[in-house]
C-alpha cells in the first residue's frame, strides 16, 4: 500500500514540474483538448444512436444493446411516471376527506339552523311559483306568427348600388 502511495506522489511531482514547463504545458492541454474531442464525438453518437439515427453500422450484438439500453431506460420512466401518478392520487384523496369532512359538518351547521329544511327537502329542487295551482294541466298552443306592418312592393326599401 505504501508503494502506491509512493508512486502517486512521485507521478504528482513530476506532472506539476512539466506544468511549470510552458512548452509541455501547452502538450498536456493539446492532448486534453483531443480527448475531450473524442469524447464528445462518442457521446454524440451515442445519442445519435439512442435516437433511432445512424444504426445501419451497427452489429446485431451491438442492436441488442441498444434495446435492452432503451428497455432499461423506459422501464425508469415508467417507474418515475407511475411514482408520481400514484402521489397525486394519494394527494386528491386527501383533499376528497377533507372536502367530504368539511362538506359534512356545514351540513350539521345548517340543518339546526334550518328547522323548516325538511319541508323544503320534500319539494322538488327546481320549482317555480305562479301563484296557481302546480298541479293544473298546463295547455300550450302554437300559433303562427302576425305580420304587423306589411308594405306595398313599391315603397320597400332598396338595398345595394343604384345606377341609372
Amino acid at each position: 500500500m505504501k508503494s502506491i502511495i509512493d508512486r502517486y506522489n512521485k507521478q504528482k511531482e513530476e506532472e506539476q514540474q512539466q506544468l511549470l514547463n510552458p512548452a509541455s504545458e501547452v502538450k498536456f492541454w493539446q492532448r486534453e483538448a483531443a480527448c475531450l474531442r473524442k469524447e464528445l464525438q462518442y457521446l454524440q453518437e451515442c445519442h445519435r444512436q439512442l435516437m433511432g439515427e445512424e444504426l445501419s453500422g451497427l452489429s446485431a450484438k451491438d442492436l441488442q444493446n441498444l434495446e435492452n439500453q432503451l428497455e432499461m431506460s423506459l422501464k425508469g420512466v415508467r417507474m418515475k411516471k407511475g411514482n408520481l401518478i400514484y402521489q397525486e392520487n394519494l394527494e386528491l384523496h386527501k383533499k376528497v376527506k377533507l372536502v367530504s369532512q368539511e362538506n359534512s359538518e356545514l351540513r350539521e351547521v345548517y340543518g339546526k339552523q334550518n328547522v323548516d329544511g325538511a319541508n323544503r327537502a320534500s319539494q322538488a329542487p327546481c320549482t317555480v311559483g305562479n301563484g296557481y295551482d302546480s298541479h293544473a294541466p298546463i295547455h300550450l298552443q302554437l300559433s303562427q306568427p302576425h305580420p304587423h306592418n306589411i308594405e306595398a312592393p313599391g315603397k320597400s326599401m332598396k338595398l345595394g348600388l343604384q345606377l341609372q
